[in-house]
């Protein structure tokens, strides 16, 4: 983004500020179960503390900066692809629409991940940004996983609850199947959104092919591959610059300038359901149907603990947190459970933590963490679960 472009950005988010804060002050609460009214009704940000939102323009500057290629050539702002996807900064826009804080909630994840923003645009070319979308040939939800690559990335599937539904579990795979895609291909995101379109070893066996390797490959050159598969990067890219001309515009950064919730994941505690969890915590049942598709209607937990994304509020996580802590501790080896282990450093688990971040934040590999507290590669981290750090020997 050039210098002219930060500046306007900052301005116009510094004088925007003080009025839309204002604005949700004055605001009466939400009520919680607001009935949906088509079109969609925005979601609520009045009922959510302030400490919990932020302006879009946040979420909309953390991809910028975390765009592995920023800059943009006519090919990529004037190419096939402009129309095509000339509606999405408009859905970033709406307030009507839940596009803009799902798009927080990947960003951040993929943020975390230390992983390039342009994966933050794979939803919008497979699913629009609908938790729920399904296509006929078989792929489903946010990132449109087939059932084969959902299993195998551990999203859970079975009779009576489809994972890939769930924008927490499919988030949580894509970005685990992103990053190794990642570190696979020597850190070229286009080889590895090349990879995600059409699997890791067809890539490996192009390159082979053509005599390259991560370090030098020319992906446009690769051969043998579907013209589908060369269009991901033109296509991720071109949006990338789409919303980059978007912000040269007024209206739209003033669109955008307005209170999102941020999303977290929470678990669902016993057998509670949406509507229940909704009371409690005094959100919208409607807005949490419409994130949290997989939860929606009748589902089996087959005695597993469920996850749901919806904003964050310290009354639900405090509590999400409170009522699934037996369930937790029966489902953890006793080493795990909540309390102050024997010795050494400890880590108690918080929304939004996983295995790959807590090892990394402590200089540990995931291996050692798990290996550490007796837990299984797939295992659910929840939170209040107390995670040593050095094992009894150390």
């Amino acid at each position: 983004m050039t210098q002219r472009k930060r500046l306007h950005l900052a301005l116009l988010a510094a004088g925007l500020a003080v009025a839309t804060q204002a604005a949700v002050a004055a605001d009466p609460p939400a009520q919680a179960g607001t009935q949906a009214v088509p079109p969609q009704p925005p979601i609520e940000t009045a009922s959510v503390p302030s400490s919990h939102q932020r302006s879009g323009l946040e979420i909309y500057q953390r991809f910028r900066d975390g765009l592995a290629d920023p800059e943009c050539d006519s090919e990529a702002t004037n190419g096939r692809w402009k129309k095509h996807f000339s509606h999405a900064p408009g859905q970033l826009a709406r307030a009507e629409d839940d596009v803009l804080p799902l798009f927080g909630y990947v960003v951040d994840a993929l943020r975390e991940a230390h992983l390039p923003t342009e994966f933050a645009l794979i939803p919008f070319v497979e699913s629009g940004y609908k938790p729920g979308a399904r296509n006929p040939q078989g792929p489903a939800g946010l990132w449109q996983f087939i059932g084969i690559t959902a299993r195998n990335h551990g999203v859970p599937m079975r009779e009576g609850y489809d994972g890939r539904l769930s924008p927490v579990d499919s988030t949580q795979a894509a970005v685990r199947y992103l990053k190794t895609l990642h570190g696979m291909f020597g850190g070229d995101w286009r080889l590895a959104v090349m990879a995600y379109n059409a699997g890791e070893y067809r890539v490996l066996q192009s390159m082979r092919r053509a005599g390259m390797n991560a370090r030098n490959a020319r992906p446009a050159e690769l051969p043998g591959l579907s013209g589908i598969t060369y269009a991901y990067v033109e296509k991720l890219h071109a949006l990338a610059c789409i919303f980059q001309q978007a912000d040269d515009r007024d209206a739209w950064l003033r669109q955008m300038d307005r209170p999102v919730p941020r999303l977290a994941a929470h678990v669902l505690p016993g057998d509670a359901t949406l509507d229940m969890w909704a009371t409690a915590q005094q959100q919208p049942a409607a807005l949490l149907k419409r994130l949290n598709p997989a939860l929606a209607g009748r589902f089996s937990r087959a005695g597993k603990p469920m996850q749901l994304l919806a904003p964050t509020s310290a009354a639900a996580t405090h509590t999400a947190a409170l009522e699934d802590a037996p369930m937790a501790q029966a489902a953890t080896k006793p080493e795990t459970r909540t309390g102050t282990p024997s010795s050494g450093r400890t880590h108690t688990v918080r929304n939004g933590d996983s295995a790959w971040t807590i090892a990394r934040r402590n200089g540990m590999t995931t291996a050692r963490l798990l290996q550490i507290n007796g837990l299984a590669a797939n295992a659910v981290l929840r939170p209040g679960m107390v995670l040593k750090l050095d094992s009894d020997t150390d």
